[in-house]
C-alpha cells in the first residue's frame, strides 16, 4: 500500500508520496500561492535549478536543455505540459488546479519527470509519451515510480459523453462513441460513473492514466494515486471548477545522480 505524508514548511502544508521517497519532491497546497517555482525549490533542494512551462493542455514534453534553448530565442516560457530532467539537480515543476499533476522517478538512473495531465493531455496520452521519452534517455519501465497528486475526483467531475469517449479510446479498441462509453462502464474499477444529466457522465481522469500505464506493462505497485480531491478539499487546494479563479498549486521533483538513489 502506498502512503502519502503531510509535511510543513514554515507552517505551510505540502504532500509527499513514499514511492518517490528517494527524491526531494512535493505536491504543494494553495497555502503556498503565489510563490513561484524557484522559491518553492528552496523547500526541496536549494542547490537545484528550477524549470517551469507555459502549460497548454497538450502532450508536448521537453527537457530543461530544450527549455533553455527556447528562452535564448524568446523571453516567453516554453509551451508544453511536461518536463523530463536531463541531468542531476534539476527541479522540474507543473501547475494544476483540478488537472492531475504526475511526478515520475527512475530508481536506477535518477532522472525524473513532472507532467500536467488534464483530460485533454490524458486524451493525447501525455504520460505514455513522457515515459517513451524517459526510455529514450535510458529508463527501463520496471524502474519507474509514478505518483499522481491531488486532482478532481471522478465522483464530482462531470463531462460530456463525447469527452469520455475521446479519453476512453486511449485504452479501448472501439471507435464508436456509444461502444467506448459502454465498455468503460464495464471495466473493473471503472473510470466512469453515471450522471443524472442526459449526455453526461462522471470521469476519473487519474484512473484513465493508471490504465494507460498498466497497458504499457507498468505494475500497480509502481503507481500511487493521492487520496485527495481538489474540488472537495477547499482547505488545501484550489479548484477551478469550484472557484472559477485562475489560481494553481505547484508540484515538483528534483533529479538526482544515480549514485544518490538509495532503495530499501
Amino acid at each position: 500500500m502506498h502512503t502519502w505524508h503531510w509535511h510543513n514548511w514554515e507552517g505551510l502544508p505540502y504532500l509527499t508520496c513514499n514511492l518517490l521517497e528517494p527524491w526531494p519532491h512535493g505536491f504543494f497546497t494553495q497555502q503556498f500561492w503565489p510563490r513561484p517555482p524557484h522559491e518553492l525549490t528552496q523547500v526541496l533542494q536549494p542547490q537545484a535549478l528550477a524549470y517551469r512551462l507555459q502549460q497548454v493542455h497538450g502532450n508536448t514534453v521537453l527537457t530543461p536543455q530544450e527549455v533553455d534553448e527556447q528562452l535564448q530565442n524568446s523571453d516567453d516560457l516554453a509551451l508544453a505540459d511536461g518536463l523530463i530532467s536531463d541531468q542531476a539537480l534539476q527541479a522540474i515543476w507543473v501547475a494544476s488546479a483540478d488537472c492531475t499533476p504526475v511526478l515520475i522517478g527512475d530508481v536506477k538512473i535518477g532522472q525524473v519527470a513532472a507532467l500536467h495531465a488534464g483530460w485533454r493531455g490524458t486524451a493525447a496520452k501525455i504520460v505514455p509519451q513522457a515515459i517513451a521519452r524517459m526510455q529514450s534517455q535510458g529508463s527501463e519501465l520496471a524502474d519507474l515510480r509514478i505518483a499522481m497528486g491531488p486532482a478532481i475526483a471522478g465522483e464530482v467531475y462531470q463531462v460530456s459523453v463525447e469527452v469520455a469517449a475521446e479519453i476512453g479510446c486511449t485504452i479501448l479498441p472501439h471507435n464508436d462513441q456509444q461502444n467506448i462509453v459502454a465498455a468503460l462502464h464495464n471495466l473493473p474499477d471503472s473510470p466512469l460513473l453515471a450522471d443524472p444529466e442526459p449526455g453526461k457522465v462522471r470521469l476519473d481522469v487519474r484512473r484513465i492514466n493508471a490504465l494507460q500505464l498498466e497497458q504499457l506493462g507498468i505494475s500497480g505497485e509502481q503507481i500511487a494515486i493521492a487520496p485527495y480531491c481538489t474540488y472537495q478539499t477547499p482547505e488545501h487546494f484550489f479548484s477551478y471548477r469550484r472557484e472559477k479563479e485562475k489560481k494553481v498549486q505547484w508540484s515538483g521533483i528534483v533529479s538526482l545522480p544515480a549514485s544518490a538513489i538509495y532503495i530499501d
